[in-house]
Formats: C-alpha cells, structure tokens, sequence
C-alpha cells in the first residue's frame, strides 16, 4: 500500500479514536510510526488507548517509552509485531504496579454547568438494582430513582454512562408514585435512593425528601437507605420527629482519593462529621467502602479513616460496613478515556469479573481482608458484607459464605431490623 493510500486509512482509523485529545507532537509521532509500520486500525487504536491513558497517569509521552524493531532486516508484519509488544510489556508494567498519586497533580474541576429540571416521568424507577448479577453474591436491593443523574464528579462513576451529562431530572410525580407502590406489610423491604444520584447532595429541592420521608413513615416494614458522599443533612437535623427507618449511609475514602479522583464532593472530615451530626440526632447511620482503590500507601491511609470511624461511632448507631471494589464495563472507560485530565483511576490490572473488568482476585483478597480485620472492634455488632463480589471472596475474607443470594438477602434484613427495632424502643 503506497503512503496516501495509507495516511487516508490512517485518518479514518483515528476519527474513531481519541487520538485528537493527544498533544500535538504525540499525534505527530504516532502518524510518523504508523507510516513506517503500517499499523492495522486495531493496533492504532490500541496504541492511542495507551497514549491517552500514559498522559493520564502522570507518566509523560508515548515517545518516551517507544521501542523500535532491533532487526530492520526482519519481515515488516514482525517488526510490527515486535514493537507492539514490547509497548504492551511497558503499558502492562505500570497498570501492575501500586499507584502513586505524588506522580499526578490534583485536578482544578470547576463545577459544571447543570440543567435541572423537573418533569412528569412515565414510570417510576423502583426495582431491583440494576448491577444485580447471579455471577455475584448480591443483597438483592430495591432501587428507587427518585432523581436522575449526579452533579458530583467522580471519575469511576457508571451513572455517566447511563444519563445525559449537564442534566439532573425531577419527577414532579414522585409523591403520586410513591403513594401507589403496593407493598407486602408483612415483608421487611431494603430500598435504596443512591443508585442513580446522590441521595442527599440536593437537598429537599422539588419536595424530594419531603415525599420520600413521608414514604417511609408511611412504611415502617421499609428500611429506607440515604447514600452520599455530601454534608448536606440540614434538612433531617431541622426535622423535630426521627423516622427509625431510615438509613443514612456515606461512601468513603481516604482524601488521597477523594482529591484525586471524588471531584466536588464534601472531604472525607465533611461527610464524617455529617455523619456524626446525623447520627447524635438519632438516626441510624452506615459505611459503604466502595470503592477500595490499590495505591501506595493505601493500608496507612484507609486505617486512619477505619480508625476514626471507630472512635467517633458506638457500633450501636452504625447498621452496616460495606466493602467492595472499582468495577468496570467498556462504555465507562471509554467516557474516562474522552475526559482530558489526569487520574488514576484506569492504572490497574483489569482482569475479567463476572462481564466486567476488575482487579484480579488476589488484591480484592489482600483489600477486602486488611479492611475487614481493622474493624475487628465491630465484628458482631454491625453488618458487614461485600458489594458485587464473587461469591468465593466471602469465606477468603469473614471466614463463612452465603449458598445463595436469598440467603444473604435474609440474614441482612434480619440485622437490619433488630437494628431498627431497638432504635424504637429508645425513641
């Protein structure tokens, strides 16, 4: 193939790609050593991929760890062959590596210009949770979306990939809804408010915790979950009567992590001592630690939140402790891949989980064991469980595993519930 005929296929492979992000001179490069080699679309693509995810991480150029064939005298398809892999070997190198945040800068992430609206929707977004999976032992939670997108910016966050960006929905229908779900009065109910936004950083704008509070008095077989990563609890701390069914639960992380890669949300001090505020009021409060992130020095670091949440909590006012791990599916790393800014976050071992790309087994083992030992104070006395896990980490990191979804599902409404019940008898 002559040389336009080739930069004409080289330039309807890269459209395809986010090669445009790169730095003018890495483009340059590239184009440079596609016309010597002759790259197929796939290999261009990968070799963008990796492009794009050096910058990321803070390690520089492309050119810088590029490898020219040693033998020119070898067929070209080898030659080819030879400097893709030995890219790969670099590429592979450093995702197996612990990350170290010193080697990026902490992002400036200016809030975004969002459009909130309000609008009848045509259903209710109450069901099973979407990311539930036989392939995994799941607590068969029921979601209720009682808003749509977030506008905090976490760079591992799914929800970007299931709502449009600079867009936050209100149903002006929620309280009708919510008045017509039909539940079994005689079943104990988990539903959480988390899946698709954060449940607290709105506050109460369009009523929204207004009707969800009144759904949970009007439940009291409901346990109703809050999930956040905000401070804003002014609206129960202002509310005279406790509700003992609702939850309130914060993700946390190290403020490493929370620099680097949770963009606009409270700091960690922030969210625990929301927590906290909450808690002294009366209400029940939980911890989700999902996700984990693998990074230098990230046992010291996740020990002094560990610490600290045991120091500032009686495990009498906490319900749960979960414990889970970054899990991706394709379209979420390639929306990371599109945003021109530096993280962490993809600089990992992606090995297969259950359809998605995780970290392979034995660092969720090492994690998930080293965090779960650091609570030992609370063994017994709070719920702890792993989130979208497979079912062998169970015994790996408690020492027991449930034989079945349903099983778990059971025995966690049960704590559940003896947790709410001695609430009511306090109040």
């Amino acid at each position: 193939m002559n040389k336009e005929k080739y930069l004409q296929k080289f330039q309807k492979s890269i459209s395809e790609t986010y090669f445009h992000k790169l730095p003018l001179e890495e483009r340059i490069f590239i184009e440079s050593k596609a016309l010597i080699y002759r790259f197929s679309y796939q290999e261009i693509r990968q070799i963008v991929d990796i492009a794009v995810d050096l910058r990321m991480w803070g390690k520089g150029a492309l050119r810088h760890f590029w490898q020219d064939a040693q033998n020119v005298n070898k067929p070209l398809s080898q030659q080819k062959k030879e400097v893709i892999q030995k890219l790969r070997q670099i590429y592979e190198t450093f995702r197996h590596e612990a990350n170290d945040y010193g080697e990026i800068k902490r992002e400036k992430i200016e809030a975004p210009k969002i459009r909130i609206e309000s609008k009848p929707k045509e259903n209710l977004g109450f069901g099973l949770c979407p990311v539930a999976s036989p392939k995994t032992r799941c607590c068969n939670l029921l979601t209720l979306d009682a808003v749509e997108s977030c506008g905090f910016d976490c760079s591992y966050c799914s929800i970007q990939s299931f709502y449009n960006e600079g867009k936050i929905t209100f149903d002006t229908n929620l309280k009708e809804k919510l008045d017509h779900i039909q539940l079994d009065p005689n079943e104990f109910y988990h539903i959480g408010t988390g899946q698709s936004s954060d449940s607290l950083m709105w506050g109460n704008r369009f009523g929204v915790l207004d009707h969800l509070a009144d759904f949970a008095q009007k439940h009291p077989n409901v346990m109703l979950e809050f999930k956040t990563k905000s401070n804003n609890v002014k609206y129960f701390l202002e509310k005279e009567e406790i509700i003992p069914n609702l939850l309130f639960t914060w993700s946390l992380n190290p403020q490493t992590v929370i620099d680097h890669e949770e963009h606009l949300t409270a700091s960690l001090q922030e969210r625990i001592n929301a927590a906290k505020k909450i808690a002294e009021k009366g209400y029940l409060v939980g911890f989700h630690f999902h996700p984990i992130i693998y990074y230098k020095d990230y046992q010291k670091e996740y020990k002094a939140v560990f610490e600290a949440l045991i120091e500032t909590f009686d495990p009498d006012q906490v319900v749960l402790v979960s414990f889970g791990t970054l899990t991706f599916i394709k379209p979420v790393i390639q929306k990371i891949r599109k945003r021109d800014f530096q993280s962490k976050i993809l600089q990992m071992p992606l090995t297969d989980a259950a359809g998605k790309l995780s970290y392979p087994p034995e660092i969720k083992k090492e994690m998930f064991r080293f965090a779960y030992e650091s609570f030992k104070p609370w063994h017994h006395k709070v719920f702890f469980y792993l989130c979208m896990e497979d079912h062998s980490l169970w015994k790996e990191v408690f020492g027991y595993a449930y034989p079945t979804n349903e099983t778990f599902e059971m025995d966690m409404k049960m704590h559940y519930q003896a947790k709410i019940d001695q609430l009511r008898r306090s109040l």
